[in-house]
C-alpha cells in the first residue's frame, strides 16, 4: 500500500491512517442493506403474491443471493481495488469490459443513495405518527438535507468512523428486531397471542404458491440484500483485504440471510397464516411497527420506529461511501474531474468524490419531492432504476469469474462455474420480472437504467482509447 498522495494528486491510493477489520466490513456491508428498513417494507409485497409464503420466499432468494455473491466473494481473494465490479470485471474481461460494468454500478450507487434519501423521509413521518405528529405532506423535502449534512460530516472522516457508527446503529436496530421476533414466536408458541393459527412450520415449505409466484416475490426478497457488494469498495481501506474482504462478503449476506427468514417467518406467524392474516401482513404500511405495537406495547413500536429511520441514516452513509469510492476509482484511473481522485492527507478518504456523491443525492430526492413526488414515490421508483443497473453491474462480474476460471494459472476449479451460470440466470430473471408488465412511471425506468447503461458503452465505443487508459492499471498482475 502506497503513501497517502497529497490532496489534488490524481493518482492517490486510498490510505487512511486505520485500517478496516472484518467485523468492520460486514458493517459497512450490511449497513448499506439496512435489514430494519428491508424488513419493515420488503415481505409486504411477497405476501400479496404468495400469501403465508414468505419465508420460504426469502429462503429462495437467500440462495439466488448466494449464487450472486459467488463471483465477488471468489475475485476478492485476487483483487484489491476501491472500484468493486469496476476492478473485478476490468481484471477479468479488459478494461473496457471495467469501465462499463463499473459505470453501471455507479449508477446501482447513485440511485440508491436517492432511494435511501426519499426512505429516510418515510421513516421520519412514520416516526412523527408513532408520536402522535402528523406532518404536511411537503414536509418530508427537508428530511434529506438535513441527513445529507450529517452524511457528509460522517464521510469525510476516517472510514473506521463510518463503520462504527453503521456497526452501532446496526447493531441495535437487528437487535431489536430480533427481540421482537423471539417475542412473536414465544406468545405465538404459548397460545398468548391475538392470532389462532399457531407456529405453522409450513410457511418454511413451498405450499400451495404456484412456482411463477414464489420466483416472482423471490425478487422482491433479493432486494432486501442489494448492495451486499458495497463492501468490496472498501479493499484498499482494509487490513489483509485478500483474505478479509471476500470473509466479510460472505459473512455479510449470511448473516442477513438468516435475520431475514427468522424475521419473515416471526412476521408471518405474527399476523396469522388464514386468509385474514395475510391481508392484515400484506396491507401493512410498515410490518414491524405494525406487530410491535401488537405483541410488546406502544412504547416498543415508537423504538422500532426511530430506529426503522436510524437504519435507513446509516444504509444512507454507507450507500454514498460506496459510490463515492467508485467515483474516486475511476478518475483515478482517468475517468471525471481530477479533483474526484484527490484524497485527504489526513484522512486518507476521497473528500471531493464524497461532496458531489451527497450533493448530487439531495437535489435528486428534492428535485423530485418538488414537483410533487411523496418520499414513498422516491423510494420505491429510484429502487427499481438502481435495481436494473445493479442487474447489469452484477452480471459482469459473474461472467468476469466464469471467464477467470478458465484463465491460465487459475485456481479456481472448473467445476465451479456451474454456480456464477446460476446466478446469471437468476439475475436475467430479476431483470424480466423488473420491465415484464409494468405500468407508468414504472414503465419508464428500464428506459431510464437502460440508457444510464448506455451512456457508459458509448463513451467506450466514441473513445475506446479512453476506457483503455483507464483500465490500464487493471491488468492480470491484479490476479495472484
Amino acid at each position: 500500500m502506497t503513501k497517502t498522495q497529497p490532496e489534488g494528486a490524481p493518482t492517490a491510493a486510498l490510505t487512511p491512517r486505520k485500517t478496516l477489520r472484518l467485523w468492520e466490513v460486514v458493517a459497512i456491508s450490511v449497513g448499506f442493506m439496512g435489514p430494519v428498513m428491508a424488513m419493515s417494507l420488503n415481505g409486504i409485497g411477497v405476501a400479496g403474491l404468495v400469501g403465508s409464503g414468505v419465508p420460504f420466499t426469502f429462503i429462495v432468494s437467500f440462495l439466488g443471493t448466494m449464487l450472486v455473491a459467488y463471483a465477488f466473494i471468489r475475485l476478492t481473494r485476487y483483487i484489491t481495488h476501491a472500484g468493486s465490479v469496476y476492478a473485478l470485471a476490468g481484471s477479468t474481461l479488459g478494461p473496457r469490459a471495467g469501465f462499463f460494468g463499473g459505470f453501471a454500478l455507479l449508477g446501482t450507487y447513485i440511485f440508491f443513495a436517492v432511494c435511501i434519501a426519499g426512505a429516510c423521509g418515510v421513516f421520519f413521518e412514520a416516526m412523527m405518527a408513532e408520536f402522535g405528529v402528523t406532518l404536511p405532506t411537503w414536509t418530508w423535502v427537508i428530511i434529506p438535507v438535513v441527513v445529507a449534512v450529517f452524511a457528509l460530516l460522517l464521510n469525510v472522516r476516517e472510514s473506521t468512523v463510518t463503520a462504527r457508527t453503521l456497526l452501532g446503529i446496526g447493531f441495535v436496530g437487528i437487535a431489536a428486531m430480533v427481540i421482537l421476533s423471539i417475542v412473536i414466536i414465544v406468545r405465538v408458541a404459548s397460545g398468548d397471542a391475538p392470532v389462532e393459527t399457531g407456529v405453522d412450520l409450513s410457511v418454511l415449505l413451498p405450499g400451495d404458491a404456484p412456482i411463477s409466484a414464489i420466483m416472482t416475490a423471490a425478487v422482491f426478497g433479493f432486494l432486501s440484500w442489494a448492495g451486499f457488494e458495497s463492501g468490496a469498495s472498501l479493499g484498499e481501506e482494509t487490513r489483509n483485504p485478500k483474505r478479509v474482504v471476500p470473509r466479510a462478503l460472505l459473512l455479510a449476506v449470511l448473516v442477513a440471510g438468516v435475520i431475514y427468514v427468522l424475521v419473515m417467518f416471526a412476521q408471518t406467524i405474527g399476523f396469522g397464516t388464514d386468509q385474514k392474516g395475510v391481508e392484515a401482513f400484506a396491507g401493512a404500511s410498515s410490518t414491524l411497527t405494525a406487530l410491535a405495537s401488537t405483541y410488546v406495547g406502544q412504547w416498543f413500536a415508537v423504538l422500532i420506529a426511530i430506529f426503522a429511520f436510524l437504519v435507513a441514516f446509516a444504509s444512507l452513509l454507507s450507500s454514498t461511501a460506496a459510490a463515492a469510492r467508485l467515483l474516486f476509482a475511476l478518475a483515478r484511473d482517468g475517468f471525471g474531474p481530477k479533483a474526484f481522485a484527490a484524497t485527504s492527507p489526513k484522512t486518507g478518504v476521497p473528500v471531493h468524490s464524497t461532496v458531489f456523491v451527497v450533493v448530487l443525492t439531495v437535489i435528486f430526492a428534492v428535485g423530485f419531492g418538488l414537483f410533487g413526488a411523496t418520499s414513498v414515490d422516491v423510494y420505491y421508483w429510484f429502487a427499481t432504476i438502481a435495481t436494473l443497473c445493479m442487474v447489469v453491474a452484477y452480471g459482469m462480474t459473474s461472467v468476469g469469474v466464469i471467464k477467470h476460471t478458465f484463465s491460465r494459472g487459475s485456481k479456481i476449479p472448473k467445476w465451479e462455474i456451474i454456480i456464477p451460470v446460476l446466478g446469471i440466470a437468476f439475475l436475467a430473471y430479476v431483470y424480466f420480472i423488473q420491465i415484464a408488465g409494468q405500468v407508468a412511471p414504472y414503465s419508464y425506468f428500464p428506459w431510464i437504467s437502460g440508457a444510464w447503461c448506455l451512456i457508459g458503452l458509448a463513451i467506450i465505443l466514441i473513445k475506446p482509447s479512453l476506457a483503455d487508459r483507464i483500465g490500464s492499471r487493471l491488468s492480470t498482475e491484479d490476479l495472484d
